[in-house]
């Protein structure tokens, strides 16, 4: 059986990657610029490869990204 995604989170990604620290220290911003259309990747470089590894942090990204989503005006 070759299960590719979990031997990929097993040997992590193949490039600069942030910490759950530096993650959470830079969530709000990297949301905030993702929801505006801003390259959010070039301005907290390692953040997606890190959201991709990471389920902690991913649940929290999707979960501020649906809060800042469901309080913006329609």
């Amino acid at each position: 059986m070759n299960d590719l995604p979990l031997m990929s989170r097993l040997l992590g990604p193949g490039e600069p990657e942030v910490t759950c620290e530096v993650c959470f220290e830079e969530l709000d911003r990297y949301v905030e610029l993702g929801l505006t259309g801003a390259d959010a990747e070039a301005a907290v470089p390692g953040m997606a490869a890190h959201l991709r590894g990471c389920p902690a942090c991913s649940e929290e990204h999707a979960s501020l990204t649906a809060l800042l989503l469901d309080g913006s005006p329609s």
